[in-house]
């Protein structure tokens, strides 16, 4: 299987540190472009060091991009950006044809975009058409639940399948 290209927005902050923890080896992705604010076009071992263990060999040398889709090659964005970043730099991702799955609040109570917990609500995702034809986009928004909210939402639907609500 071809592993689909990816960018991690805000990627020299905690949560984009995490994200490449978790993607660094993935089967599915392979981690080809990273942005940040303060560090661009340093390497990424120098952006974040002193930050937590050094990050694996192949992303440590990678150059610190600036977040604007024109410098990021890559077929799926997720995005660690602060939610004011987010809230202006998202939708240019979407609009230039990148699919951008977002931890921040910024688009959580938006109509038209889809608030996913996959293992409970996947077919959200089929609000990604309406929100591509509102909003003229080849690309779309999806985003994450607050922490909080994910772990308490996981616990809870089995319940909520099992014996309702009253």
């Amino acid at each position: 299987m071809k592993r689909l290209k990816v960018a991690i927005l805000g990627a020299t902050g905690v949560v984009g540190q995490h994200y490449i923890k978790l993607l660094a080896n993935h089967p599915w992705f392979k981690i080809t472009a990273l942005t940040g604010s303060t560090s661009v076009g340093r390497r990424y071992v120098e952006a974040v060091r002193g930050e937590g263990p050094d990050p694996p060999k192949e992303i440590a040398e990678m150059e610190v991009l600036p977040t604007d889709p024109k410098h990021v090659d890559a077929d799926f964005v997720f995005s660690c950006l602060p939610t004011e970043a987010a809230r202006e730099l998202e939708p240019r991702f979407a609009e230039a044809g990148f699919p951008v799955v977002s931890d921040a609040s910024a688009h959580r109570m938006e109509h038209d975009v889809p608030l996913i917990i996959p293992e409970v609500n996947p077919q959200h995702l089929n609000m990604v058409e309406r929100q591509r034809k509102n909003r003229n986009w080849d690309g779309f928004i999806v985003t994450t639940p607050n922490c909080t909210t994910v772990g308490l939402v996981l616990a809870l639907y089995p319940l909520y399948r099992s014996y309702g609500v009253r």
